[in-house]
């Protein structure tokens, strides 16, 4: 019975933390009726509504955006030890490179960089 102990120490300890969030959200939320007033919008009145969709093409062109960016996340780390590892990790780099020189010809294939 002993063994069991931590964790149910942890899981009710868990389930305290969420309860007493959960607790100080609602004692410190405001109303949830519906807004009052219209958003500021820099001074300007709001032509759509806020909850509009977006055409699809914008999903693409983040994914491309989250590549570079990810690939950024890559590139600083590696070029923090190219030096010390060596000509592994410069074919490395340029193997990374073109996997995702082929995501972004797939993608200008697919006319996701189109902006018309």
């Amino acid at each position: 019975m002993d063994q069991f102990l931590p964790p149910l120490l942890m899981l009710a300890v868990g389930l305290g933390v969420a309860g007493a969030g959960s607790a100080a959200h609602r004692l410190t939320s405001g109303s949830s009726g519906p807004l009052r007033a219209e958003a500021f919008l820099s001074g300007g009145v709001a032509s759509e509504h806020a909850l509009s969709r977006f055409h699809v093409r914008w999903y693409t062109a983040t994914l491309v955006f989250l590549a570079f960016d990810v690939e950024m996340l890559f590139m600083y780390p590696w070029a923090l030890v190219v030096a010390d590892v060596g000509f592994a990790a410069v074919v490395e780099m340029f193997v990374f490179l073109a996997l995702l020189m082929a995501g972004v010809l797939y993608a200008w294939r697919e006319g996701a960089l189109r902006w018309a």
